[in-house]
């Protein structure tokens, strides 16, 4: 699960919506240069499924009391499930059926971005103003590895299921009283600053967006496929790679892959100083844990045959204290 805030796929979130707003509705101006006007697909937010660009732009745009030229208006969240997720999808709920589970999965999405601000009166996704947009489709941009070694061409479709969801949302709250900026990472450190402009914790958000599609779904994300191990394997300490490498070989152990995830986030987390600790807190499946650790290392043998040691050859010569040969 991938879930990216942005200032805007335009580059510019400091003014109107408008130019964003366009640019999302990309599809929609294909279908109509198709003759195909009456599979637009239109924004949604949780109270609506059928909201036209006009609203979204007006609603983005006049929601900016008390913010300056160089203040940001507006973000752009990216909501985009892997191929695996998105196959599990299709397979459980179809193609159309897909699209309407990714909107609903989209509001608790906002609801955990209205929580993770920590913010009185910020609770859930009804006290945002924000608008959501699905998408079916990519386009390989000239960023693209594809496009710069010549495979591919900019604007060209990319493969597989490419199924989306694009939020811009406002930086004041839905009352217009409230500012709200996802760019505020002091994660709670600074308690006045929090107390003053909030706090927003992006792995945290992260996180949260991958719990929730595995439980609203009933998903069985492997240890390898989630975003704590992700992070850890690439940003992590040495203790904490080799404690999530004890926890990546735990497929034959038949536990609770749920247990399996929760104790990988913790080692994301630096919870454990050592694997020591990590085991001597996972209950029913530390004895498994503990035995995995114990497995003698197998080595292969050398192509070489097996020589014994030869026996050195006494070499001749004169005792000279005894003066004879030996």
């Amino acid at each position: 699960m991938f879930i990216n805030i942005t200032t805007s796929e335009t580059g510019d979130n400091k003014g109107s919506s408008g130019a964003l707003v366009n640019y999302l509705e990309k599809e929609n101006q294909m279908q109509i240069e198709k003759g195909k006007g009456l599979e637009l697909e239109n924004w949604f937010n949780g109270t609506g499924n059928e909201i036209g660009r006009q609203e979204v732009r007006m609603k983005i745009d006049g929601n900016i009391a008390k913010l300056g030229r160089s203040d940001s208006k507006f973000f752009l969240i990216n909501i985009s499930p892997s191929q695996k997720e998105l196959a599990f999808l299709y397979e459980k709920y179809g193609k159309e059926g897909t699209k309407e589970k990714l909107k609903e999965f989209a509001i608790k999405v906002m609801d955990e971005y209205a929580k993770n601000f920590k913010r009185p009166g910020i609770n859930t996704h009804k006290d945002l103003l924000w608008y959501g947009k699905h998408e079916n489709y990519r386009y390989y941009k000239h960023t693209d590895k594809e496009v710069k070694d010549g495979t591919r061409q900019k604007g060209e479709r990319k493969e597989g299921r490419q199924d989306h969801i694009q939020i811009i949302v406002s930086r004041k709250d839905i009352t217009n009283r409230i500012k709200l900026s996802p760019q505020n990472t002091s994660k709670g450190k600074n308690k006045e600053h929090s107390a003053k402009l909030g706090e927003f914790n992006r792995t945290a958000f992260k996180q949260s967006g991958e719990s929730v599609f595995d439980a609203l779904f009933d998903f069985d994300r492997g240890l390898k496929d989630t975003l704590a191990y992700a992070n850890t394997m690439q940003n992590g300490a040495v203790a904490q790679k080799k404690q999530m490498n004890l926890l990546e070989n735990t497929h034959n152990l038949k536990a609770d892959q749920t247990i399996i995830n929760d104790l990988g986030k913790s080692v994301a987390e630096g919870v454990f100083e050592s694997v020591g600790e990590m085991i001597s807190t996972t209950g029913k499946i530390g004895a498994g844990l503990l035995n995995l650790l114990m497995e003698p290392v197998y080595i292969a043998p050398q192509n070489n045959a097996f020589e014994p040691p030869r026996r050195k050859k006494k070499k001749k010569g004169i005792d000279q204290s005894q003066g004879i040969q030996r």
